[in-house]
């Protein structure tokens, strides 16, 4: 199988994985941090910072850990 499917594929389960960790944060998660700190995270540039960071440092900790090295 050549690098590029390989790459291609594997951003495919990255963004399958993160729709369903997006649903379940958006069903289960949130109304929780609701309950908890009501009125700061009502604001939606809050929201969307947390989202992206997330999203962000996952995406980055699954690419380092499934690269390989060039140092030998």
């Amino acid at each position: 199988m050549s690098e590029r499917i390989k790459v291609l594929g594997m951003f495919a389960v990255l963004g399958f994985v993160a729709g369903v960790v997006a649903n379940f944060t958006y069903h289960y998660v949130l109304p929780v941090i609701f309950a908890i700190f009501p009125e700061i995270f009502r604001v939606e540039w809050i929201l969307s910072g947390f989202a992206g960071a997330i999203l962000t440092l996952s995406i980055m900790l699954v690419w380092a850990y499934a690269s390989k090295s060039s140092e030998r």
